[in-house]
């Protein structure tokens, strides 16, 4: 017996999410979305890849199912699995495959920490057929219209043993994000964290600052989500530079060394 399609209206995005294009990434999405092509976002943390994801799931008008990937995550918990619920075994669909049933925009966030295994499941979606095989039910299901595969992740976490899979990236086209440039960076981080210009201009010139040290040994820069931390930190009334040292030293790093660069840099500007 099929299973119906969920009802999607838990997964519908009803108020427009703030995000400011930087480039050709929405008309891009928009032509992948309609010639039913997935789509690789990648890009540092905090760039906007999620903001972005749900900005296109209410312009297309489209539900939005979203699955933050980790290395415990099996093709189960993906798919759905039979459950004992009230008394008598339910089939329970996971969220790829309600996706697929209401034609919903599945997004697979931080892909590469799933284990390949459990990503080979997406494979049979993300071509021609557009199918998915549900074993368990003996059921095979042809993805509704609209329903769109989406993934993401951080290149510069990627490693010999967590890497996307030839047979896996090649099935996408790709988006590359970035942080913004300065002008639009300050005008998103005012909006957003409730502040002046003036004060975003400065978070954000903190923000290139110690996004430098990242050639003297910090991992990852500062994302513009923590400079909107930060901003709405000072709106609520701390000083910048609490501000500053709980939402971008504190989070970035553990090294004294770092953390001493950083304050260095939060001074200069405040």
């Amino acid at each position: 017996m099929t299973q119906p399609a969920p009802d999607a209206t838990p997964w519908r995005i009803d108020t427009e999410p703030y995000y400011v294009p930087a480039g050709d990434e929405v008309a891009l999405f928009e032509r992948a979305a309609l010639s039913h092509i997935p789509v690789l976002l990648k890009g540092p943390t905090g760039c906007g890849k999620t903001r972005f994801v749900s900005y296109m799931a209410w312009k297309l008008g489209r539900p939005l199912v979203t699955v933050a990937c980790h290395e415990d995550l099996t093709a189960s918990d993906l798919v759905g699995r039979y459950l004992f619920v009230d008394g008598e075994t339910r089939w329970v669909d996971g969220p790829l495959t309600a996706a697929v049933r209401m034609g919903a925009i599945c997004y697979l966030d931080e892909v590469v920490e799933a284990r390949n295994d459990t990503l080979v499941v997406i494979h049979p979606l993300s071509d021609d057929r557009r199918i998915l095989p549900v074993e368990k039910r003996n059921e095979l299901l042809h993805a509704a219209e609209g329903f769109q595969l989406v993934i993401s992740y951080n290149p510069a976490y990627q490693s010999v043993m967590k890497d996307l899979k030839q047979s896996t990236r090649q099935r996408f086209v790709g988006i590359s994000f970035e942080y913004p440039e300065r002008d639009l960076e300050t005008e998103i981080v005012a909006r957003e964290g409730g502040v002046e210009p003036e004060l975003a201009g400065r978070l954000v010139r903190v923000a290139h600052r110690v996004r430098k040290l990242r050639n003297h040994g910090l991992e990852e820069g500062v994302s513009t989500r923590l400079l909107i931390y930060a901003a709405r930190l000072v709106a609520g009334g701390l000083t910048p530079e609490v501000a500053c040292r709980a939402a971008i030293v504190e989070p970035l790093s553990d090294d004294l060394d770092l953390q001493r660069s950083m304050t260095e840099v939060v001074r200069d500007f405040f």
